[in-house]
């Protein structure tokens, strides 16, 4: 491929990616300001909602494992020239449908708590913290839905503005709830949840508003669509929740050991959710671009996207591993003032800055069986790189050689690498059995 054409391709993913990163990263930068106001407050504090996230964030994910397939699909439709815009009401009866079944997931799961044994001072925060949080999850669905059905049409700007906007808006609110502010009391973790709910809402309903004001809908029920989401979204979905737990399950079991590792767990995995929103976004435009191009059959313009999505995802955190590498202590230092916690840090964020690499590569390839409608595949090789891998070895390298925290990323590393060896054998299999003879194509 030319320069002049990978430039081309790189720009088309762009267009759709930078607003779709200003705002994930936005997304994250909403629970990195929990993770900032809480370490602020207090260590106990901060593993507290460390614990209670990584048990929500096990739950909540499949729900949005499931509503992440609207995009692709919308936009396969699309590239068959078929009506998508009249999936509008059904994508929202999806998404508060899953609201309602992962709500009371989270209550059900609060009971738990106590057979956990977590530290007797964290458990009433960590239940107070999932409680509210529950009940967040129609607002945070809602919002999640409305951007994969306006991402479908590439209309990416406003929601990713909504999101930045809501940086500053949940920090305000961490601030005044959790340190008090006039006659409203100091609340602790419970503050942080009240802030993410009233956020959540606000993101939700502002999207709602939105897209009525730029499109007409008309009420439409089609059990095919709910069908074709269920089909490509469980196995995302089920990947998704394999690789939260996974990532989660460390919080969760070092929680046991101390409340400390818990909240380490949970600063490192903040600090590398800011870097993989920027792969993330590219896999989202890749499977947008590989989605319509699938669509319409154009496999030369699919392979293209694929390859240049692959460049711009690896190349993006090859520099966040030499910056994680290089300022291991000062990127700690922005989120606790501990010591001890800035000690246990530091030493993991080297070997952080190695799974970077393949990181950013995995979540690339995901977009692209995504745009393919090839996502069991996906939920395969996370199964196997991070359940039957992972979670054995990490805990052996924890606990039998006493690395604990490093341990279980020198595992994340390993599973990583072997689940992208996966996924890129089945993609050049796949793609070898592509009509690449096919003209390209115009998309619009």
């Amino acid at each position: 491929m030319s320069r002049l054409k990978f430039r081309h391709y790189a720009r088309e993913l762009l267009n759709i990616a930078l607003p779709i990163i200003m705002g994930n990263l936005g997304f994250i930068l909403i629970g990195a300001g929990d993770v900032l106001i809480a370490g602020r407050h207090s260590t106990d504090t901060l593993a507290a909602i460390s614990i209670a996230t990584a048990i929500t964030n096990c739950i909540q994910t499949f729900g949005i494992g499931l509503i992440a397939s609207v995009s692709p699909l919308l936009s396969n439709f699309r590239g068959e020239r078929k009506s998508a815009k009249k999936y509008f009401y059904p994508t929202i009866r999806f998404s508060m449908l899953l609201g309602v079944i992962i709500m009371f997931a989270v209550l059900a799961s609060i009971p738990l708590i106590d057979f956990m044994h977590f530290e007797a001072k964290l458990v009433p925060m960590i239940k107070e913290y999932m409680f509210i949080t529950a009940f967040a999850t129609f607002g945070g669905y809602l919002h999640a839905a409305l951007k994969e059905f306006l991402q479908a049409f590439e209309i990416v700007m406003v929601p990713n503005l909504v999101t930045v906007f809501s940086v500053f808006l949940n920090i305000a609110l961490n601030i005044t709830f959790v340190f008090g502010l006039g006659p409203i009391p100091s609340m602790g973790a419970v503050g942080l949840a009240i802030a993410s709910f009233i956020v959540r809402y606000f993101m939700g309903f502002f999207l709602l508003i939105y897209c009525f004001r730029i499109m007409k809908f008309h009420d439409y029920k089609e059990f095919d669509y709910y069908k074709n989401l269920l089909k490509i979204g469980l196995p995302i979905s089920l990947a998704v929740i394999i690789e939260f737990i996974a990532f989660n399950s460390v919080a969760i079991i070092m929680g046991r050991v101390a409340g400390i590792y818990a909240a380490a767990q949970n600063l490192i995995c903040t600090m590398t959710t800011i870097s993989f929103m920027v792969p993330f976004a590219i896999s989202n435009a890749i499977a947008v671009k590989v989605g319509f191009a699938n669509g319409a059959e154009n496999y030369y313009e699919l392979k293209r996207y694929s390859f240049v999505g692959l460049v711009m995802s690896v190349g993006f955190m090859l520099c966040s591993s030499v910056i994680f590498a290089s300022f291991p202590n000062f990127l700690t230092g922005l989120f606790t003032i501990d010591p001890k916690l800035v000690e246990i840090c530091v030493p993991v964020l080297y070997i952080v800055a190695i799974f970077q690499i393949f990181d950013g590569l995995q979540v690339a390839l995901s977009g692209i069986f995504k745009g393919i409608k090839q996502t069991n595949i996906v939920l395969i090789s996370n199964f196997t790189a991070y359940w039957l891998l992972f979670l054995p070895l990490g805990c052996y390298l924890a606990f039998h050689y006493n690395m604990k925290l490093k341990g279980f990323w020198i595992g994340l590393v390993i599973a990583a690498i072997t689940l992208c060896t996966i996924m890129l054998a089945v993609l050049t299999r796949y793609l070898k059995n592509l009509n690449s003879n096919t003209a390209p194509v115009k998309t619009v």
